[in-house]
């Protein structure tokens, strides 16, 4: 966040007190990344709250401030705010299709256009971004091991793949292939990358998960050849 100073903890208008749209979306992000449950309570209409003091409970009536919740049927959060100089910001967050996305407004001049300027951010992302996503749950084939205690190493991606596409492109195309060797020799280390999968659309890579070794294998030594010949003439 490099364009913002943060003189108070409350956000009221006071000298170099400042910040970014780009700056508020990486902390929107940051927030809703880590701490999921926020959109929990950011998506609340109404509330009854009870108001406890010395002279007794009084109860009243707390309305969400992000309109969008009610009026945007992809909104799923997040902050507003005003002061007079700031104007009317908010940081709407949606999701759509398994895609989430953040759009900022920042010194709107009324409440209206703050929200009516996020919608169109956010019609206009989910209208060009698209998401690829492979989970990765099919398991690698095994690869030989020559010279080692085992004949064979079994293999794990090292994760999922996502791929976000911001011109609209159809990610139907999207092809993947499997790089690994037909073997390998001993020794073999256990996390180590023995190759990876590649994916590409259009005749163009756009991104890659490493595949690595799920079992270390030592490299074999004269016992284990004389042992490995007596247990063949045996069984």
């Amino acid at each position: 966040m490099n364009e913002t100073s943060f003189v108070n903890c409350c956000g009221l208008d006071v000298d170099g007190h400042m910040t970014s749209a780009y700056d508020v979306a990486l902390m929107s992000r940051e927030l809703i990344t880590k701490y999921p449950q926020i959109h929990n309570y950011c998506t609340i209409w109404m509330e009854n709250i009870t108001h406890t003091t010395a002279k007794g409970s009084s109860e009243f009536g707390l309305t969400n401030t992000n309109k969008l919740i009610r009026q945007y049927e992809y909104a799923t959060g997040l902050k507003t705010g005003s002061t007079s100089l700031a104007k009317y910001c908010v940081s709407a967050t949606a999701e759509k299709d398994g895609m989430k996305l953040i759009a900022v407004i920042m010194a709107a001049p009324d409440y209206k256009v703050r929200f009516s300027d996020a919608t169109t951010l956010l019609n206009y992302g989910f209208g060009r971004c698209r998401v690829y996503a492979d989970q990765n749950e099919d398991k690698p084939a095994s690869i030989a091991v020559e010279k080692g205690i085992a004949d064979h190493v079994n293999l794990a991606y090292t994760g999922p793949f996502q791929y976000l596409s911001t011109d609209g492109s159809d990610l139907s195309g999207v092809s993947k292939s499997v790089e690994l060797p037909e073997s390998v020799e001993a020794p073999v280390k256990r996390g180590d990358v023995a190759g990876r999968a590649v994916y590409s659309l259009n005749g163009k890579e756009i991104g890659s998960v490493d595949i690595v070794y799920t079992d270390s294998v030592e490299k074999a030594a004269y016992k284990d050849y004389f042992l490995k010949t007596l247990l063949f003439f045996l069984t």
